[in-house]
């Protein structure tokens, strides 16, 4: 709980009341599944002063009217940024890669040369260096992979990292982070800057907020969700396992992040293979 009549004032000038904190922690909770404690108040109060001064509010109930007010999407995205970081760069926590090229890729792509479809997903994908490292694997693996219905998506809450990752484009120095038996996928970019278009043709990047329904019919054999869910409280975190599970074929895989870890009814479905790794196990079957 925050102490009895404690601010928060930063050096922009507002005051952030605990009243204030309550509503913005209440909001993200409704609205994007973040849960804030007031531990985090001092980093609110400082985020969000720049953009209140931003948009000429004279507050911080002012700055709460207009994400409850009417064309607020932009306003509500901005304060998802804000609030959450996007921390993330090519071949990131390398053995969940590895175990992706050894255990998971090989059978899925004998089944997509046999005319078989294959979806991976990419939950959480900030600018899209997960998804374009799961594509320079695949490629790596199988050159042909075009010819294939094998198909990545990528899907974060945030619109304006999804529409960085739509551009494709990587500073060099992120780039270098590529390691060197891959670095001949991308030997150049295009002449705009962007990665190369047999990268960009297996990925489809779209907004999704995990705490909602999920729009999917078909299944997915593989989910990374890493470091999202640690902005979560349990009981969302458990909801989100769960929806993951039911996303899953039979036998197919969950990654998530390295300080996360499985709770809830999915716990039940969901074998552990490896670190951080969950096999989603067969009806009557085991997970292999």
């Amino acid at each position: 709980m925050i102490a009895a009549g404690s601010i928060e004032a930063n050096q922009d000038g507002f005051t952030l009341t605990d009243q204030d904190f309550e509503a913005i922690a209440d909001f993200a909770y409704k609205h994007f599944g973040l849960a804030m404690s007031s531990s985090k108040k001092p980093l609110v109060s400082a985020r969000l002063a720049r953009q209140l001064r931003q948009q000429n509010a004279g507050n911080f109930k002012d700055y709460l009217a207009r994400l409850n007010g009417k064309n607020s999407n932009e306003e509500r995205s901005k304060l998802l940024s804000l609030l959450t970081t996007n921390v993330t760069h090519f071949f990131r926590e390398p053995h969940h890669f590895e175990t992706l090229r050894k255990d998971v890729l090989p059978s899925l792509i004998e089944r997509a040369r046999n005319g078989g479809r294959v979806r991976i997903w990419s939950a959480g994908c900030s600018k899209g260096p997960e998804p374009f490292t799961m594509a320079m694997i695949i490629h790596n693996m199988c050159p042909d992979i075009g010819r294939y219905d094998f198909k990545i998506l990528g899907t974060d809450i945030d619109p304006q990292v999804v529409q960085f990752a739509k551009t494709a484009k990587y500073p060099q120095e992120e780039l270098g982070q590529i390691p060197a038996e891959y670095r001949s996928l991308v030997p150049k970019m295009e002449a705009d800057g962007r990665m190369p278009a047999h990268l960009r043709s297996m990925i489809t990047f779209g907004v999704l907020n995990l705490i909602e329904p999920f729009p999917f019919k078909g299944k997915f054999d593989a989910i990374f969700c890493r470091n999202v869910a640690i902005y979560f409280d349990t009981p969302t975190q458990q909801k989100v396992w769960q929806a993951f599970q039911r996303s899953l074929t039979p036998g197919g895989y969950l990654f998530i992040g390295h300080s996360e870890r499985m709770s809830g009814p999915a716990e039940e479905k969901l074998t552990t293979s490896g670190i951080t790794t969950y096999i989603n196990t067969p009806p009557g079957g085991s997970a292999q």
